[in-house]
């Protein structure tokens, strides 16, 4: 059983912008740019909320709803700098940590029960130590899953924290309307009340099956989030330009059960690399030095994959094709680049892709806790 952390900034935005403008205190705020113009609220304080403001709301439409708030352009790069403040905190206490946006951010306490104690008087305690530090008001839930933490954050707003214990996430999400669910927007809220749909209690009461000739892949998902289920591991986030490993052999050689040993290997930890930063590559990459140092590098485009079996059979292939010397290698190298960044969409869908996904996911997961040689994956050599 996972123990999944979703912290929210309360209204972002608007809290940093009474941070540099402490008189903006108490009063409607509003950040999106010119109420006159053609963009949307990008977000208002609670007392903007009350006129029935609220986040992507047309900026026009909110200036006749609350014509006397203070409307701001908005100052982003201040916005990026308590982002990075905030995770640099919650990083000294959360084993692992996966910002979803700039203001929300997931964190896996799992098994920290005897150095944590009681999580939702840790989570209270996290709270405060976030306001007295940045002076930013947050939101948390506490579930087993992301989704479960997710729809937490939303229930207490400011300064809430709700933990979903386990066995009773079914009876806390059967009253809440169905548009609670993450992923559902406007069109399929609409199509779900139309069938008859409007608590997540409904959803639950129905057949898989129903969901699924009704509404497809999408409609699975909705079922097993309704059911309390959700994707339960997170990847900690970077932004490397490309992600490589090299090896220099301790003696020059022609043996090409060595070498292909060692395109395995190193397949298998860039592989690793890219769902840890939860990115796919479209270009995958060798490097060859011989052992009088003339050295080339060659690679293919690829429809994105973190696939390992396709990255190896790729760079195998590479090397077959340009080892066109009789002379030692001295260095072997794998490559990948051209980054494709995975959406966060949580599906549970149970096909076959989806299938080997989760492998490797738990693959990483075991690597991240146990070592990366504790299990290998068997690819075509």
């Amino acid at each position: 059983m996972r123990t999944i952390f979703h912290l929210d900034l309360d209204a972002f935005f608007v809290s940093v912008e009474r941070i540099l403008d402490p008189s903006l205190n108490g009063k409607p705020v509003i950040v999106g740019g010119d109420p006159k113009g053609r963009g949307v609220v990008a977000a208002c304080s609670y007392e903007a909320r009350k006129y029935g403001l609220h986040s992507a709301m047309p900026i026009r439409r909110a200036f006749s709803l609350c014509p006397n708030g203070i409307y701001l352009h908005g100052n982003f790069k201040e916005y990026s700098r308590y982002s990075k403040i905030v995770k640099n905190i919650l990083s000294e206490y959360a084993p692992v940590i996966q910002q979803a946006s700039v203001d929300e951010y997931y964190m896996d306490f799992t098994g920290t029960e005897n150095i944590y104690g009681n999580f939702f008087d840790f989570a209270k305690k996290l709270q405060k130590i976030v306001l007295d530090q940045t002076c930013l008001p947050c939101s948390i839930g506490i579930g087993k899953n992301k989704t479960l933490a997710k729809i937490g954050s939303d229930c207490m707003k400011p300064m809430g924290v709700t933990y979903i214990e386990p066995g009773f996430e079914k009876n806390f999400l059967a009253p809440m309307p169905v548009e609670t669910i993450p992923g559902i927007g406007k069109k399929t809220t609409v199509e779900l009340n139309r069938r008859g749909f409007y608590k997540i209690g409904d959803i639950t009461e129905a057949p898989l099956e129903y969901f699924t000739k009704a509404f497809g892949k999408m409609g699975m998902d909705i079922w097993y989030k309704a059911n309390g289920e959700g994707e339960e591991y997170l990847v900690e986030d970077h932004d490397p330009k490309s992600i490589s490993k090299e090896n220099t052999f301790m003696e020059d050689t022609i043996d090409l059960d060595i070498i292909k040993d060692e395109l395995f290997t190193m397949t298998g930890h860039v592989c690793q690399n890219l769902r840890d930063n939860k990115m796919q590559a479209m270009s995958i990459n060798l490097k060859l030095r011989y052992s009088d140092f003339n050295t080339l590098t060659r690679s293919k485009s690829v429809p994105p994959t973190d696939d390992d079996k396709i990255v190896y059979e790729i760079v195998w292939d590479l090397f077959v094709k340009n080892y066109t010397r009789r002379v030692a290698i001295r260095l072997i190298g794998v490559g990948v680049s051209k980054f494709v960044i995975l959406p966060d969409q949580q599906a549970l869908f149970d096909d076959a892709e989806n299938k080997r996904k989760k492998i490797l996911e738990a693959v990483n997961t075991i690597r991240q806790k146990h070592g990366y040689d504790l299990i290998k994956l068997g690819l075509i050599r």
